[in-house]
């Protein structure tokens, strides 16, 4: 197993290489590179080659702690602010459509499952736990975890969380597909002139001045949001990082000399494809075997949980005539946070989601771990 954290980089850049040249030169076009390189690097993972979820690695924190967050200042360098009215209130209207469509989904799985009798004492925090990572991410699910001190249990905590990232993978795939094949049906979305632009900003030539500005700048606002945010944390005030980074990247993008340096977009990809790669490593299902008949129904709950979320969202989106592509990303910022949200988007060229996307899914970390406890309380 390449452990080794420099060579374990090497097989994750590999593989988003890989993955590019299968969805540009295979039948695996159709999929596009993001959906790829999600299912190659779990044919890693679950081989062994790589390191798990379980087993952890501090690359795979690195590429969360670090290049997420840049992949997100990077693209949004490049949003048109005006794009962004058009889609704010469908993503909200979507996004706590969304919400209670987790909420209700535990609560059916729950019920399917008859969850008091198989979980016993642990049902309330699941319940909980799953609520609040299906509405706004894994900060929710730690929150939730901590409060009713479910980390004790060793097996069934590990366990759940690999239930968590396996369908939390899954729906990636889900949401990248589901407005692939509606533009099939019924024609694109797409503004033709808009992907074609942003196709050429990924192909563009990097100079070493541009790249060296671009990477400093980066690092800066990067280190310059985590300390606005440890300082309004001892005043009393929590404020999120990737708030703050969001902040900074849209006010930059205001300026027009920052749109003439080149290399922005391609290092925003490339960082988006890097995190689905961890995504796709995060996907383990040997892990589901430690925890015996739980694991079923453990992923019987969470499989009912995001498809009562989906059927929702997305029947939400065909009544009010939403775009797919808004309840997508809406749904993936519920179920995998503004990162994730933000590379649906990107997957789906939609500039005028990335904003959007990004600030529901923060708008998830707070709810969620409302609407978690909440759950919770009704479940005791």
């Amino acid at each position: 197993m390449a452990t080794e954290p420099l060579l374990l980089l090497a097989i994750l850049c590999g593989s988003v290489v890989f993955s590019e040249w299968l969805a540009r030169h295979t039948f695996l076009r159709h999929l596009g590179t993001a959906l790829v390189v999600i299912i190659v690097v779990a044919v890693w993972a679950n081989l062994g080659l790589i390191p798990s979820a379980s087993q952890g690695s501090e690359v795979y924190t690195g590429v969360f702690r670090y290049l997420a967050p840049l992949s997100i200042f990077y693209l949004l360098l490049d949003v048109n602010l005006a794009s962004i009215r058009r889609a704010g209130a469908p993503m909200l209207g979507m996004f706590l459509l969304g919400s209670l469509a987790t909420a209700a989904g535990v609560l059916t799985g729950m019920y399917v499952i008859d969850g008091p009798t198989h979980f016993g004492e642990f049902y309330p925090a699941i319940s909980g736990m799953f609520t609040g990572t299906y509405t706004g991410g894994s900060i929710n699910y730690n929150a939730i975890a901590i409060h009713y001190d479910m980390m004790r249990e060793g097996v069934l905590y590990a366990g759940m969380t690999a239930v968590d990232n396996i369908i939390t993978a899954v729906w990636m795939v889900v949401t990248l597909a589901v407005p692939m094949l509606l533009r099939r049906g019924r024609g694109s979305r797409i503004d033709p002139k808009a992907a074609a632009a942003s196709g050429e900003r990924e192909r563009e030539s990097v100079s070493v001045l541009s790249l060296g500005i671009l990477l400093g700048i980066g690092f800066l606002a990067l280190a310059t949001a985590d300390w606005l945010a440890a300082w309004f944390a001892a005043v009393g005030y929590s404020v999120p990082s990737i708030l703050i980074l969001t902040t900074i990247a849209l006010l930059l993008a205001q300026v027009p000399r920052m749109h003439r340096l080149a290399g922005g977009q391609v290092l925003g990809l490339f960082f988006v494809y890097l995190f689905l790669a961890v995504i796709g490593a995060f996907c383990e299902l040997a892990a589901l075997g430690q925890i015996g008949d739980l694991a079923w129904r453990l992923l019987a709950l969470v499989t009912m949980t995001v498809l009562v979320h989906g059927a929702i969202v997305f029947a939400g989106a065909f009544l009010f005539k939403i775009d797919a592509d808004v309840a997508a990303v809406a749904s993936q910022a519920n179920i995998g946070g503004s990162s994730s949200a933000l590379a649906l988007a990107k997957s789906l060229d939609r500039m005028d989601l990335y904003l959007p996307g990004i600030l529901v899914g923060a708008l998830g970390n707070g709810l969620g771990t409302y609407l978690g406890f909440l759950v919770a309380g009704m479940a005791s």
